[in-house]
Order: C-alpha cells, then sequence, then structure tokens
C-alpha cells in the first residue's frame, strides 16, 4: 500500500462515489474498528461503498492494484477478517437497507444490515428468517457461514432460507446466484463464506413468527449442573421442533430476577424461544423446572425482536475475544463431564460455555444440498472466552483450548466456519468435509487467484 502512489489513490477517489478514508483522516481509528478488540490492523485505504457501483469500483481498485482486500459488513467475524493490515477494507456497512414483501414472504437484504435491521423490518409483518442471537451481528458474514439461532429447529439454517444473492466477483462482474441462475455459484455462497465474490444483496424466504413469543432463561444453582445439563441433554432430543433450549454455564451478571447472593458466582442457564402458540410453548416448558432447584426465571411473552437482544449486553463491541468450538450429534457423559469441570474454571467473569440445540429442520437437507454439510449437528458448542485486558490472553486463550481438546474426541466432523478464529485456518478444510473439493473447484471458477482470501479461506483447486 506504502508504494501507491498519491495520484492512483487520488483517481480512485474521482470514480468512487462513497467515502475513502486514509489513516491520516480523522475518522480512520473509529470507522476501522472491529468487534474483537483483540484483532488490531491497519488498512492501507478504507472504501466506505454507497453503491453497488463503488463495490465494483474498490475491487477492480484492489486487483489492478495488487491490493489484500477485507471485507467488512457487520464487522463481527471473530477471526477479524473484516480487516487486513496494509490493504484495503471494502465496508459495507452504510449498504443497510431492508425491502420486505409481505405478500411472498420474502426480503432483500443489503450486506451492511445487522441482524436487528433484519428483525426490525420483516417483524413489522409477524416475519422472520433464522438468524444468529447477538442483534449487532452482521447479516452478510452470518449468512455466508451457514447461519443458525432461536428458529433454526423449525426453519433451518440462515442458508436454507436463502433464495437468491446479487455478488460482484474478483474480475468486477455483478452476477445473480440462485438455484437457476450461476447454480455453482450459489451453491457454495450457502456455507462458503466470502470466498467468490462480495454479495451486494440477499434474498431471503420468511415465515410467520411472532410478533410475541414466549421466550426467556431458567436459573439453576451450578451444583446441579450434571442433573441439569444431563436432563437438557435428553429433553432436546425430543422436543418439538417449535420448540428451541440451549444451555449456558457462566458466572452470573447481575440480572434483576436473580437473588444478589447469586451474582458473581457460576450457574447454569437454559435459555427458551417457542416459535408457536405461547400457550402451548407453557405446557411445553413446564418440565424444564423441574430439572433442578430454579433460582431465578425470567421467561414469558415478549417481542421476537427483543428476545433477539436479550443477549447483546453480554457482547458489546471492545472486548478481547477468543473462541473455540465444536459439533456433536448427541451430547455424551464425557462432553457434559468436561463442560462442568472448565465452567468451574471460568478464566474472567465474561467467559462463558454455551451449547445450542439445533438438529430438526437443520438436518433434513443433505450433505451436498450446498455448501454448508454439518447436517448432522444436532448440537454446537461454544467456548466463548471474553475479557478485557491484553495481559490476560495467555490464560484465557489456554482455557479455551483445553477444554476444546478435552471434548474433541467426541465431537462429530465438520465444524461452524463462522466460530473459527484467526489460528484454526488448519480447520477448514475438515468444517467442509464432502463439499470441500466442489468448493474448491467454484473457487477455481470464480476467484482462481485467490483475490479474496480474508476469510476461512478455500484455494482454488
Amino acid at each position: 500500500m506504502k508504494s501507491l502512489q498519491k495520484a492512483v489513490i487520488d483517481d480512485f477517489k474521482k470514480q468512487f462515489h462513497g467515502d475513502v478514508i486514509l489513516p491520516n483522516d480523522p475518522t480512520y481509528e473509529e470507522v476501522r474498528k472491529i468487534w474483537n478488540a483483540m484483532i488490531d490492523r491497519k488498512p492501507g485505504i478504507i472504501a466506505r461503498c454507497k453503491s453497488v457501483a463503488d463495490v465494483v469500483e474498490a475491487v477492480n481498485f484492489a486487483r489492478e492494484n495488487g491490493l489484500l482486500i477485507a471485507v467488512r459488513g457487520g464487522g463481527h467475524n471473530i477471526a477479524g477478517n473484516a480487516i487486513c493490515d496494509d490493504g484495503i477494507m471494502i465496508d459495507l456497512s452504510l449498504l443497510n437497507q431492508v425491502k420486505v414483501d409481505p405478500q411472498t414472504q420474502r426480503a432483500k437484504v443489503e450486506p451492511g444490515c445487522t441482524l436487528a435491521d433484519v428483525d426490525a423490518a420483516t417483524q413489522k409483518y409477524g416475519l422472520a428468517t433464522p438468524v444468529g442471537i447477538n442483534s449487532t451481528t452482521g447479516i452478510a458474514g452470518l449468512t455466508l457461514g451457514g447461519g443458525f439461532g432461536w428458529l433454526s429447529r423449525k426453519y433451518g439454517m440462515t442458508v436454507d432460507n436463502l433464495l437468491s444473492a446479487e455478488v460482484v466477483t474478483a474480475d468486477g462482474r455483478q452476477l445473480h446466484a440462485s438455484e437457476t441462475e450461476n447454480a455453482d455459484l450459489f451453491w457454495g455462497l450457502r456455507g462458503g463464506g466470502g470466498n467468490f465474490g462480495i454479495v451486494t444483496q440477499f434474498e431471503f424466504q420468511l415465515h410467520p413468527v411472532g410478533p410475541d413469543v414466549l421466550s426467556g432463561l431458567i436459573v439453576f444453582p451450578f451444583e446441579q449442573a450434571k442433573s441439569v445439563i444431563t436432563q437438557f441433554a435428553r429433553f432436546t432430543e425430543t422436543a418439538p421442533e417449535e420448540l428451541s433450549v440451549w444451555m449456558v454455564a457462566r458466572k452470573a451478571p447481575p440480572l434483576p430476577f436473580l437473588p444478589e447472593a447469586v451474582h458473581g458466582k457460576e450457574m447454569i442457564a437454559l435459555a427458551l424461544c417457542y416459535a408457536g402458540d405461547p400457550a402451548e410453548g407453557e405446557k411445553l416448558i413446564a418440565p424444564l423446572r423441574q430439572f433442578g432447584t430454579v433460582l431465578g426465571e425470567h421467561v414469558g411473552v415478549q417481542p421476537f425482536s427483543a428476545w433477539q437482544q436479550a443477549f447483546d449486553p453480554l457482547l458489546t463491541p471492545g472486548a478481547r475475544n477468543y473462541w473455540k468450538s465444536h459439533n456433536f450429534t448427541q451430547l455424551s457423559d464425557g462432553v457434559i463431564d468436561a463442560a462442568i469441570e472448565y465452567a468451574a474454571t471460568l478464566p474472567s467473569a465474561q467467559c462463558e460455555i454455551f451449547i445450542a440445540s439445533i438438529g430438526c429442520a437443520t438436518s433434513r437437507p443433505t450433505p451436498e444440498a450446498m455448501a454448508y454439510s454439518s447436517r448432522d449437528a444436532n448440537y454446537v458448542m461454544n467456548v466463548h472466552g471474553r475479557w478485557d485486558l491484553a495481559e490476560d490472553d495467555q490464560h484465557c486463550i489456554a482455557w479455551a483450548r483445553e477444554f476444546f481438546a478435552k471434548t474433541k474426541p467426541f465431537a462429530s466432523g465438520g465444524a461452524y466456519v463462522n466460530f473459527l478464529t484467526q489460528d484454526e485456518s488448519d480447520r477448514t478444510e475438515s468444517a467442509y468435509g464432502p463439499t470441500y473439493a466442489r468448493l474448491q473447484a467454484i473457487k477455481k471458477q470464480f476467484d482462481p487467484h485467490n483475490l479474496f482470501r480474508m476469510n476461512q479461506n478455500i484455494k482454488p483447486a
């Protein structure tokens, strides 16, 4: 980047209608920030796109000048792929419009949208598509890596609900990708990350949801962890697809419905959401309260969009984050015992272990139906290391890695690419499993020179 002449950058600025931000600009430091404070890279140029034409211009400029490209949607990716050193950050965050057609139950979503943007637009009509559980996450990265959340047991992965995409490829072309047009590209986009181009519009299938749903938390004492988690594991094997129950082990935040004596102490929480008639949901969740001694609960009927934001305060930007993740077909005693052992030694008050229950609709497509192939994953566990000070890096990372290693013998194949950190590039091939060879062939077709490599990279065949 340092070798680029001022005249070259000035010429780019004339062609580009968005904002071109350089390291000496007053907004540079703020704009380059991403969610994970462990990632501190300094791009040579930030191109904030205001149109699809800007995206094309930025890609062509990067290719012609040999620049490394990082693409920022929500900037939430744990590995920090939204930002690079010296190259160009193509920032899509200003492209954040959602258009909903309530008749066809479809939404067209720009790549700078967060999950909150999508939920706000679709819930006006009592509609939703399965997305993640932290509303500040970007829709683009979430979707391209697979995407799952409270609605996935009933309606599948986010990629299962992707109907089409508009894509800018490495050679600057604008392509429409769907089951019937550029079908190979569409196949690869559904789980293959940002390897094949920059998506400038997603089209999603929507489903009737809410706008009010039964949801909330039931909290149990940590001493009863073995009993509670074992019963959670058995319950979720046969729970109806409308009901999602996830397990969280962490130190209790100062929640108003918990006794003060519990604040800061280890706890087990069951987080739940029922995508159906709340009265029916109440009957179905009654057994959960018998799993142990309930320390406190906050369960009721609330707007789905509010429940989607319930965990935002625990995941604000600016902390240091390091994750390790496994998929499981079932939760064996070995997994449960390891979870309890490591939850008892959390290295910071912000660290947690969560186990998401998926399966049902996420299991129905075949592994080869699209790039996302982990269809045997009934549970996704994320070891969520989170802390504030750089001097705690070694201790917190070691804790996450040890727990990951201890639970590896019980894991199924594959991995959820959105949870892979920057030091896990060796897991990319195994994450895709049976679809990896085809992904390499598609990469060769649409990005033969690996221009888009700031991602969980698939090298061209």
